[in-house]
């Protein structure tokens, strides 16, 4: 997956979430809905989670330099553990408080009519985004299923759209349940009630994110597959007696660096365990782009085959 189908995705959410979140907040001050705030103000905290997002993508592309010898690859995860505390506090808190306001002291809808315009209209611009974000997200996951790809990805940027926009499309029906309802046993309590709902539909989206960025912040290693795979080319190598310990971690979506100790045949010199290096080197970095720095150890033979 590269950085511009997440970006693509990103942009698309930024656009639309803007466009909603003026309309939504222009429909609450028409009819006083309490969903509608709710949703105003989800749809106002995706757009600046939108381009918290962009801005990590943009950092995560600076150069290694003297302070970062490793580049800045972790910017982005950075930025991504922001965005889900944006939409826990936030995004969650204040739909939560809204609507717990809005069930002490209620107040009846007018004009109700101006929500389900609204409604249609967000509907068709987050499903718009929404699409967008599914393809690149199937794109980049081929045929590996969704939670594992989730767990597996290194760019969070793709799959925060799709929770971000997957939530927006649930807050939307629930809105629309919270009006309707409301409307139709003229009961405000059903308004504030949904808006409490789109709240704990936030709260629980920032807990997914926030439990997937936690793990790559903290340095995740590549998948067991790929570290088999590691060890095969390194046991290939015609100087190499044995791999020993590979230790592998992502610095950024697409940046990995590995450690090998490599235990090298009895009795070769020098110079063919420094050329056996170099091929070593370029046969993992021809096979996973990914990797970036290769730190190979020589490790010493066990002292009986050293005698023999």
């Amino acid at each position: 997956m590269s950085s511009g189908e997440s970006k693509t995705a990103v942009i698309a959410a930024i656009t639309g979430n803007f466009v909603i979140a003026i309309i939504k907040f222009i429909a609450a001050t028409i009819t006083g809905s309490s969903a509608m705030i709710a949703e105003g103000i989800h749809s106002l905290v995706d757009t600046g989670n939108g381009a918290l997002l962009l801005l990590g993508i943009k950092q995560s592309k600076r150069p290694a330099d003297d302070q970062h010898p490793f580049g800045y690859g972790k910017s982005l995860y950075f930025w991504s553990l922001i965005v889900a505390m944006s939409i826990f506090g936030i995004g969650g808190g204040m739909s939560l408080y809204e609507g717990i306001s809005h069930l002490q002291h209620p107040s009846p809808l007018t004009n109700p009519t101006w929500n389900y315009v609204v409604l249609a209209i967000a509907f068709v611009v987050e499903g718009a985004s929404f699409t967008v974000a599914i393809r690149q997200f199937n794109k980049a996951r081929g045929t590996i299923g969704m939670w594992e790809f989730i767990r597996e990805s290194k760019d969070p940027g793709l799959y925060t759209v799709v929770f971000e926009d997957g939530a927006a499309m649930l807050g939307l029906v629930v809105a629309l349940l919270g009006v309707f309802l409301g409307h139709l046993f003229e009961n405000p309590l059903f308004d504030g009630l949904a808006s409490m709902a789109i709240g704990v539909i936030l709260v629980g989206v920032a807990w997914l994110l926030a439990v997937e960025t936690k793990g790559l912040l903290l340095g995740e290693g590549a998948d067991a597959t790929t570290v088999a795979r590691l060890r095969v080319i390194v046991d290939s190598d015609e100087s190499v007696d044995r791999a020993g310990e590979i230790l592998t971690m992502y610095m950024g979506t697409h940046d990995m660096i590995v450690t090998v100790g490599v235990q090298f045949k009895h009795g070769i010199h020098a110079e063919t365990i420094h050329r056996a290096i170099h091929r070593i080197e370029n046969a993992i970095t021809a096979e996973f782009p990914q990797v970036r720095n290769v730190y190979i150890e020589v490790e010493s033979l066990p002292r009986d085959e050293a005698s023999a």
